[in-house]
């Protein structure tokens, strides 16, 4: 019997009884009695009547109510974001998406001997690198990165690759870094000094379009690469320039030092449209547009050049190595082909508790034990270096340059830093003559301040 027949039956008894008592003629005592009961079950009748009306209101809200879905079935519709530098969005099906930029802002000043009227020495600023981009990730292994550069009023594109990961197999298809020096694929956020070692730069190292492979095998990276030419190049369909790359690196830690030990070789074919090279170089900083050592065109229709790399973090000191060669294949001379050298050593130790970072066969990010706002002053830099560059060689006088740098860095927080730095160039066969001396020295000094995500 349901609650509502039950109901039903109470209540019609309740209109019945007053009249049975009547028709059987009850004595006074008798329908007293029978009031109470009949008081009494009015009062269980009500109860049950204000129980039924709860329970069909508490399974009316239910049904208006979704059902409430699984928490693994949330957590795989849903995008997580995090924050590194800028917010990165991520899927558990393997798409990412971070934008990425930096900005650099340069002031120097380049003293040299009075004699030499340039007016590109003295005082002068620029923005040195402004760019903006995005990379990511997507299902299957493959990944992109998108750069491209605004500073001097112009744009020109940096990275430009789709990527391929599997394991230890990776491979970057586009507009990306030659697999050159450790100085060179070390990004400028993460470099001791304003500018890198002036042997990258006078070499002509640079962004081309290509494609490369790069295996890890325990300690061991190896990468290998075909490259034609920079994309400021790729307009004219002339150019049918191509080059081979090829680097192995083997960086292993012993207790809490880190050792890397380095080599690389490069082969490139100036093509047709391609009949001249010319190495030359600043004094240490970028605002300038005056090289003090310059070999000017050379007739070539090839380059050969190779380099050796050292480096070693320990705890807050660090100490970094490299020799590099090149050698242009010379046209319509009678002088033999010859070999330009360019080399630096370099130590920097940190005075508060830090530590140079490193990642994937190069120097990374520096991450500051105690940040700004989270109860510290960052981490600061001290950095020495000596940087030889050596235009001359059979016949062919370029100049030499001795530098002795120092640097200071401050990194506040992870993705902001701020640097000074101090070059005294020593220079013989210099291009720019004081009188008749191309033997003197030059000094710089240039400060920077950096942000990027």
């Amino acid at each position: 019997m349901t609650r509502t027949t039950r109901l039903l039956i109470a209540v019609s008894a309740i209109a019945l009884t007053p009249a049975q008592a009547l028709a059987q003629g009850m004595s006074n005592e008798e329908a007293a009695e029978m009031r109470a009961q009949i008081s009494a079950l009015k009062a269980q009748v009500e109860a049950l009547e204000s129980r039924l009306e709860s329970q069909e209101a508490a399974r009316t809200a239910a049904a208006a109510t979704p059902a409430p879905v699984p928490a693994a079935e949330k957590d795989e519709n849903k995008a997580q974001i995090n924050f590194k530098g800028a917010p990165e969005i991520k899927t558990k099906d393997g798409w990412s998406f971070k934008p990425r930029g930096r900005i650099q802002y340069d002031v120097v000043h380049v003293s040299a001997p009075d004699a030499i009227n340039d007016p590109g020495l003295g005082f002068s600023n620029e923005l040195r690198r402004v760019r903006i981009g995005a990379q990511g990730s997507m299902p299957g292994g493959f990944g992109y990165k998108l750069e491209a550069d605004f500073a001097d009023n112009d744009i020109a594109l940096a990275d430009a690759i789709l990527t391929y990961k599997n394991g230890g197999t990776s491979v970057a298809i586009g507009h990306h870094n030659n697999l050159q020096s450790l100085e060179e694929l070390t990004s400028s956020l993460h470099i001791s000094f304003l500018e890198r070692a002036a042997f990258t730069d006078a070499f002509g190292f640079e962004r081309r379009a290509g494609v490369s492979v790069t295996q890890k095998a325990g300690d061991f990276t190896l990468s290998g690469g075909v490259f034609t030419a920079s994309v400021d190049d790729l307009t004219s369909d002339e150019d049918d320039s191509i080059g081979l790359d090829g680097r192995v690196v083997f960086s292993r830690k012993f207790g809490d030092a880190r050792v890397h030990l380095g080599g690389s070789a490069h082969w490139r074919d100036l093509g047709d449209n391609v009949q001249s090279v010319r190495y030359r170089q600043r004094p240490a900083v970028h605002a300038t547009d005056t090289r003090f050592l310059n070999t000017s065109r050379l007739p070539a229709s090839e380059e050969l050049s190779y380099g050796l790399e050292a480096a070693l973090i320990s705890g807050r000191f660090h100490a970094v190595g490299e020799a590099h060669w090149i050698q242009p294949e010379l046209i319509g001379t009678v002088t033999a082909d010859p070999t330009f050298f360019g080399g630096y050593v370099e130590a920097g130790i940190f005075l508060t508790d830090d530590t140079r970072g490193y990642k994937s066969g190069k120097f990374d990010r520096i991450k500051p034990s105690k940040a700004v706002g989270e109860g510290g002053l960052g981490a600061l830099q001290f950095n020495v270096r000596y940087d030889r560059l050596d235009l001359t060689d059979n016949g062919i006088i370029g100049g030499t340059q001795d530098g002795y740098n120092a640097s200071l860095i401050w990194t506040p927080i992870d993705y902001a830093r701020f640097m000074i730095n101090y070059n005294h160039l020593v220079y013989r066969d210099a291009a720019n003559a004081v009188g008749t001396d191309r033997n003197y020295s030059v000094d710089s000094v240039g400060v920077r301040a950096q942000v990027d995500f």
